[in-house]
């Protein structure tokens, strides 16, 4: 064998293999990649839903004041009327 055929075969074993590994390591980052996106989205679901839950504790607690409010204003209502 020449040398030159020798030198472009170990080129071609060298690029080739070359090749296979970043083709690997690109498929390793990109399933890595997929993974952090699962792990936000699932985040992203757990903070949707404690905000979800304050939202529903903030109306119960505004209705509640609301409803204090409404009960107070009636009372005063009432009470200007007697005195009247």
């Amino acid at each position: 064998m020449s040398t030159a055929s020798k030198v472009v075969l170990g080129l071609s074993v060298v690029l080739t293999i070359s090749t296979v590994a970043g083709v690997h390591l690109n498929q390793n980052w990109d399933r890595q990649r997929l993974h952090e996106g699962v792990l936000r989205d699932v985040e992203r679901v757990e903070r949707k839903r404690e905000n979800l839950r304050l939202l529903e504790e903030q109306i119960q607690l505004t209705k509640g004041l609301e409803a204090a409010r409404d009960l107070r204003e009636t009372a005063a209502a009432s009470q200007t009327a007697q005195n009247q």
